[in-house]
C-alpha cells in the first residue's frame, strides 16, 4: 500500500524498535476490517502531519519531505482510492474534492515550508476522523479471526 522509506529499504539503517513497529503495523493491516483500515489511514495522516511540523521547526527538510510525501500517499492512494464514485453519490464527490484540495495544500506546505498549511490540513481532516471513529463498525464488515 505504501512505499517504504529509505531506512525501510536498507535493513542496516533500521532501528530495532522501528522494525518491531513495522511488523506490528503489518499484522494490524492483515487483521483489520475495512472500517479499521480507514481509521488507520486517518491516524497515519495525522501522524505524518505532526512529523512534518516537527521537522519544519527543526529545519530537517529531508524528514519533512518524507512525512509530507507519506501524508499525500495516504490521501491519494488510501482515502481517495477507497472512494466509490459510482454509488457514493454527492458525498463521494465532495470527499474527492476535499482530498484534491488537501493534496494541493500539502504540496504548497512542502514548497513554502509553511506550517500553517499543515495545520489547515489537520483542521480539515480532524472532523472526518472523529466522525468516522464515532461510527460503530458493522458486524458484517469484520474479518473472521
Amino acid at each position: 500500500m505504501f512505499t517504504p522509506t529509505a531506512a525501510a529499504r536498507d535493513p542496516a539503517r533500521i532501528h530495532p524498535g522501528a522494525l518491531y513497529r513495522q511488523v506490528g503495523v503489518e499484522s494490524q493491516l492483515k487483521m483489520a476490517s475495512p472500517h479499521a483500515l480507514v481509521t488507520m489511514l486517518f491516524d497515519g495522516f495525522m501522524e505524518a502531519l505532526a512529523m512534518a511540523r516537527g521537522a519544519m521547526r527543526d529545519g530537517r527538510h529531508d524528514v519533512k519531505g518524507e512525512a509530507i510525501g507519506r501524508a499525500v500517499r495516504i490521501v491519494e492512494e488510501g482515502l481517495r482510492g477507497g472512494l466509490d464514485m459510482q454509488s457514493g453519490g454527492s458525498l463521494a464527490h465532495d470527499l474527492a474534492d476535499l482530498y484534491s484540495y488537501l493534496g494541493l495544500r500539502l504540496m504548497q506546505a512542502q514548497l513554502r515550508n509553511d506550517e500553517r498549511l499543515l495545520e489547515e490540513c489537520q483542521r480539515l481532516v480532524q472532523p472526518l476522523r472523529e466522525a468516522w471513529a464515532s461510527i460503530a463498525e458493522h458486524p458484517a464488515a469484520r474479518i473472521p479471526r
